[in-house]
Formats: C-alpha cells, structure tokens, sequence
C-alpha cells in the first residue's frame, strides 16, 4: 500500500462494520474471565479498540516498534533552548547504536527501536538511522514558514510509508517518538494554532528552561504565530507554517496505522500535537490511536482532552524521544496476558459477574 497523495491516503481510512463485531467479541472476552467486570479499566477498553481496528479479537502484540523521528528546527536560533542542534545529532547517533533512553527502555519492553533521519541540520549517513531527509532542519518560524506545503504533505507521506513498511514486516504495534531540539516550540505553536489557546497557556519550558529562556520562548511561539498566521481549519497548513519535519511525519505515521490497521501508541506533548493534526485531516484516524501518558507539558491534557483520549499512565513524565509510549507496553502486555489466557468463570464453577442496575 503506497500513497502518491495525501488525499489517496486519508480516503483510504475507511470504517469496517467488523470493527463493531470485532469490539463485541473482545468485550464477551473480558466478560468471560473471572474478575470483576470492567475491572482493568482503560487496558479493558485499549484490547477492545485494537481488537475493532485489526477486525480480529485474538489481539495479537507480540512484534512492535517504536518509529524514533529525528529532526531540527529553525526556530532554535531564537534561544528557545538550553542546546544546540548537535544534541540532536547524538541523539540519533546513540538511538542508532542502540543506545539512547527510550532504547535502553525499549529493551525491557521487548520493542524494536526504529531511528530515522527526517531533516536533521547535519547531513550525512548515521549508521541504524535510516535517511528519510526532507531538508537540513526547518525554517526559524519566527521568520517565515517552517517549510513548504509540499514538504509538509511529503513529510506526511514518508510518515504513512513508515508505518505502512512495518505493518508489512509483521508488526502488530507501533510506538512514537521523536528527537529535535527546539520542538517543544513548534508543537506549542501548532497546539495554539489548532486549539486556539494562547502561548502563555501552551507553552512550556521543555527540557528545563529558565524563566529567561521560558520568556524568550513565548516571544518566539508568538511572533511565529502572528507572522505566519497559520489556518486552524487546514493542519496542512498549520505544520508547513509553524511545524517541524518530525511532527508532520508523526502526523502521517498515525495515518498510516489507520489506514493500514496497525494501533499506534502516542507519547508526549509533541506526538499529540501530531495526533490532532491527523484527526483534523481524518476524524477516522482516531480509532488507530492510543494514549500512553499524559504528558508535564502545559498543553499536555489539553491535547488529550481534543483528541478524546485518555491516558495509561499519569507519571509527571517528559524525556521525549517516545519514552512515554514504551512505558505503556508493558501494561498492554499483562493485561492481554490475562484476556488471553486468564482463568474463566465457566473453569472455575464461579458465578459470572453481571452489570447491575441502580
């Protein structure tokens, strides 16, 4: 399945009417151990969404990857970070070694950490990094738009594909995750575009500004805001002028897990600002995606709140780089431990719970 557009794409998002029989069955499957109905909560109602999207109540999770976007942003010469563009670059060099913090996470969680290049400023071949460039970073968005509405819509694309290449693999679960110093910035700006919220509201202080850095900050979310006015009712044209290159691809990852069936894990603050763009493009889109965790940054549960999502964990956690996601995995695993292969009322001679009224 391969996409020459981004409006090939979003038709192919289609509703089944399995999806509802497929849902039903999983939930006579919960019903049928031996606990309390309803008793494992939010990991009950996450089997029984993957269950509807694959259109099979035999969940199956066993292979998932995390698809680690890495890029920079323009906007980073406005001093709205404590580093520079280079921590990017490492970042990807030790994701690509197998290295990093969601790798060393992702080893306990039993998920494949995918890094891919989508327009770091340093050019050049990473080794385990695979080359999906679509520039040297971003515009400064203070300045001018980000990049251009074509790069958005391939940025988009290349997103769809990746998720797509997976699903081919045989993965049955897909985590997000991104690394680009200065994209707490960009995502303040798309969430304030999108939610109509202002920067004071949205924006935070990332990886542990100070209260002149945080300043500097909301300068520059605002000024990007005024200077590009980008349209909250075209999310295209909200990411072309105030995004970022791993966003846009975020945005189209969650696409392609709907289009291709595949349930994707959302992280931070940063993926469900790319969440919400693909529901603006695809209110169907939503069914593909999961909420691991509510994240520290201000928009955080805002985010959460508009895409209609509510999240496993509640941690105080912002590291990036998909860290969130993978921390949910483990929770999916038990829980389809035990809707898998969890003891039945009818094994045990005991009384099968019933919903009671009043």
């Amino acid at each position: 399945m391969r996409f020459e557009t981004v409006q090939q794409l979003l038709a192919a998002i289609t509703p089944d009417p399995r999806e509802e029989e497929a849902r039903q069955a999983a939930h006579r499957q919960w019903a049928s151990i031996a606990k309390p109905l309803d008793s494992l909560g939010l990991l009950e109602t996450a089997v029984e969404d993957i269950a509807a999207l694959t259109l099979d109540h035999r969940v199956d999770l066993s292979r998932r990857s995390l698809l680690l976007l890495c890029a920079d942003n323009g906007v980073l010469a406005q001093g709205v970070a404590q580093s520079g563009h280079e921590v990017t670059a490492a970042v990807a060099r030790n994701a690509g070694a197998n290295r990093s913090s969601v790798c060393k996470m992702a080893a306990v969680a039993g998920c494949r950490v995918v890094p891919v290049d989508m327009g770091m400023k340093e050019p050049g071949p990473i080794p385990g990094v695979l080359d999906r460039r679509l520039g040297d970073g971003t515009g400064d968005i203070t300045q001018g738009p980000a990049m251009t509405r074509a790069q958005a819509e391939r940025a988009i694309l290349t997103g769809a594909e990746l998720a797509l290449e997976q699903k081919a693999a045989g993965v049955g679960l897909l985590a997000t995750g991104e690394m680009g110093i200065g994209n707490t910035t960009t995502s303040a700006a798309v969430a304030c575009a999108l939610l109509g919220g202002s920067p004071a509201e949205m924006t935070g202080r990332g990886a542990g500004l100070s209260d002149r850095g945080l300043e500097r900050k909301l300068r520059a979310v605002e000024t990007a805001l005024a200077h590009n006015r980008p349209d909250p009712a075209d999310p295209i044209d909200v990411l072309a002028k105030v995004g970022g290159f791993d966003i846009a691809g975020m945005c189209g990852i969650f696409l392609g897990g709907a289009a291709g069936r595949v349930p994707v894990l959302m992280d931070g603050f940063i993926s469900t600002a790319a969440a919400l763009c693909a529901l603006r493009l695809c209110p169907g889109a939503g069914k593909a995606m999961l909420a691991s965790h509510v994240s520290a940054e201000p928009a955080g549960r805002r985010l959460l709140d508009a895409l209609g999502k509510r999240p496993l964990i509640t941690a105080g956690m912002r590291l990036g780089e998909g860290t969130g996601a993978v921390a949910a995995i483990p929770l999916l695993d038990m829980a389809l431990a035990l809707y898998s292969d969890g003891t039945t009322f009818g094994s045990t001679g005991i009384e099968a719970y019933t919903p009671q009224g009043g």
